[in-house]
């Protein structure tokens, strides 16, 4: 068995309680089914037809639970692969689907280098768990080769500097803990840590919080033994190479480098888009983990929301009270981490907000306000690359009949 597979042996990640399943679910960006159908396919999807999807080193089962309890309260088919090297993270997971009554999820042991062998899939997840490869391209490239032709993916990897102080801490550990027992290293390391100075640069890190939720946090960030972090344009390098394209990221704002830049100044001219990530990347400072979807090279999802049959969805508020917010200040307000963001929102398309359930169109909301497509063009727009840049608005047919 190797260090890594010891390690989920012994601390199996994130840690999970599968009696919560009775009282709520975790959800998260990505593999939820609106964000995967906003960003792989426009928001257009027809969910009438099966979904066939592969959660790609599962772990104790966050993607899987969300991705089947989303669908199944949706009423649509599905076919669920679950894949891990982790027989205790398995476990975990599969009791978590038996406490909601969720079928139609196959739970397999073994590595995702041999992803391909399990058939083709509409979707791949893969979660916090390239980073921890030995060779994380080899990763990408057989997660490609699982992919259908129409299909894409949803990725998630750490990121450098909003891990700060993070690596000489894993270096130093692995030193003192070498030749150990999983249990050995982690009560070593807690106690080393807890004599570290005040001003070390992980402890003066405030975006950090694992290592406080419990032994496998503690373990997975300070512990681990295969720990490489990607920058934003690394990672579209690694999706290209694979035969992948980046199909956008959720929190897409924070890619943007114009936020940082004083009113009349613009950005050096030839940027291509993952120099102009990498660049806000670099401004930023605080961003812990990049998500992204991609798709097959060659395949181009719509933009979600071009068309007027197209359903918005809200992330995290309800369109009432998201509308009341817009009406009272005339702005919405976006809170990630430590850092607030505040957006500016005409008051006027509060009466658009309160009418988003996930089932009217655009072409509904408008003709329910009685405007024609230039007035409602003019209203939404703004609303919507403002909403959309900060993840909260969401484009699928999802719920539809």
């Amino acid at each position: 068995m190797s260090t890594v597979e010891e390690h989920y042996e012994a601390y199996p990640y994130p840690e999970r309680d599968p009696a919560d399943e009775r009282r709520r679910l975790i959800t998260g960006s990505p593999s939820h089914p609106l964000e995967i159908d906003h960003f792989l396919w426009g928001g257009q999807r027809d969910w009438s037809r099966p979904f066939r999807a592969l959660v790609a080193g599962g772990g104790t089962g966050d993607a899987l639970i969300q991705l089947a309890a989303v669908l199944t309260a949706a009423g649509r088919r599905y076919e669920i692969t679950y894949l891990d090297l982790s027989r205790a993270a398995r476990e975990i997971a599969e009791e978590r689907a038996r406490v909601r009554g969720l079928t139609g999820i196959t739970f397999t042991t073994g590595s995702l280098l041999d992803a391909a062998d399990l058939g083709r899939f509409d979707y791949i997840d893969c979660c916090g768990v390239l980073h921890h490869l030995p060779d994380p391209q080899a990763g990408f490239d057989a997660l490609a080769r699982a992919l259908a032709p129409e299909g894409g993916m949803g990725v998630m990897v750490y990121a450098p500097y909003g891990r700060s102080g993070v690596y000489p801490l894993q270096d130093a550990f692995a030193t003192l803990t070498r030749g150990m027992t999983p249990e050995a290293r982690l009560r070593t390391a807690r106690a080393v840590y807890a004599r570290l100075p005040e001003g070390h640069p992980f402890r003066r890190n405030p975006h950090l919080v694992d290592h406080e939720q419990g032994d496998a946090g503690f373990y997975d960030l300070l512990l681990h033994a295969q720990d490489r972090p990607f920058a934003i344009d690394d990672l579209v390098a690694s999706l290209d190479r694979a035969g992948l394209a980046f199909a956008g990221a959720p929190m897409a704002a924070l890619y943007d480098p114009a936020r940082f830049l004083p009113e009349g100044t613009g950005l050096p001219e030839g940027l291509e888009t993952a120099e102009r990530m990498a660049l806000a990347e670099r401004l930023d400072g605080t961003i812990k983990t990049h998500v992204v979807y991609a798709v097959p090279k060659g395949r181009m999802p719509a933009r979600a929301g071009a068309d007027p049959q197209s359903v918005p969805h809200l992330k995290g508020v309800s369109g009432p009270d998201l509308a009341r917010q817009v009406e009272r200040r005339g702005e919405v307000a976006v809170t990630r981490g430590t850092s607030r963001v505040t957006l500016p929102v005409d008051r006027a398309a509060a009466r658009l907000l309160a009418r988003i359930d996930g089932r009217r169109s655009l072409a509904e909301i408008a003709a329910a306000e009685r405007l024609d497509a230039l007035a409602m063009g003019a209203l939404w727009r703004p609303v919507e690359r403002a909403l959309t840049g900060q993840g909260i608005l969401l484009y699928s047919r999802l719920l539809r009949p």
